[in-house]
């Protein structure tokens, strides 16, 4: 399978629409699908593309400070 093949496979799946998007409905979901794509595609290669998202990856112990049990 070529990345072309993969990507038309991806857009195609994606073209139907989730539930909320069919409830307000699409003109195109075709361009819809390659539009939303695109944009995640950007934001996964650039984790600074979206600059109002921040995307932390620490594990649960980086995030929560040890409370030593009293004496």
């Amino acid at each position: 399978m070529t990345d072309e093949q993969s990507d038309q496979d991806r857009v195609e799946s994606r073209a139907h629409l989730l539930p909320e998007e069919a409830a307000v409905g699409s003109d195109d979901p075709q361009a819809q699908a390659e539009a939303i794509l695109a944009d995640s595609d950007i934001r996964e290669a650039d984790q600074n593309a979206a600059p109002d998202t921040v995307l932390e990856r620490r594990t649960s112990d980086q995030t929560v400070v040890a409370v030593e049990p009293p004496d």
